[in-house]
């Protein structure tokens, strides 16, 4: 459980900080140039949607092939999950919303996303080794 809990945590805080970097600081004109997005975002609704995100993809983490398995596993799966999710902020929103330009929305959410589920990749990996080294000391 504290595992699992851990996995969301990680979640949470890579997407987090990630987006929080690329939203205000790095990409700030990029995001405001778009004209539906609110002045005042609803903090408390994207944090839900992180806890969520972070409980399914924590479930289906412990029960893939990539748990528990090596870092680069962790990376591949940290990839995988953010090939999946980053399809719809790049592409959907690029085919629903008014963006500046499609080109620029495309690499900056693709580079964002690769970067956020790159760390998240690496802290499941970390949280496996912390484990394992966890349960080797209690065994001896």
């Amino acid at each position: 459980m504290i595992t699992h809990a851990l996995r969301i945590a990680a979640y949470v805080m890579t997407t987090f900080a990630v987006q929080m970097v690329s939203h205000f600081i790095v990409n700030a004109e990029h995001y405001a140039a778009v004209g539906h997005m609110r002045a005042e975002p609803i903090f408390a609704l994207g944090v839900l949607a992180m806890l969520i995100q972070g409980t399914a993809l924590s479930s289906l983490y412990a029960r893939s092939q990539w748990a528990r398995s090596s870092m680069l596993s962790s990376l591949q799966f940290g990839w995988l999950v953010g090939v999946f999710l980053v399809s719809y902020l790049a592409l959907a929103e690029a085919a629903k919303y008014t963006v500046p330009a499609v080109l620029p929305w495309l690499g900056t959410e693709i580079a964002v996303g690769f970067v956020q589920f790159t760390i998240y990749g690496a802290l499941l990996g970390l949280l496996d080794v912390q484990r394992r080294d966890s349960r080797a000391a209690a065994a001896v």
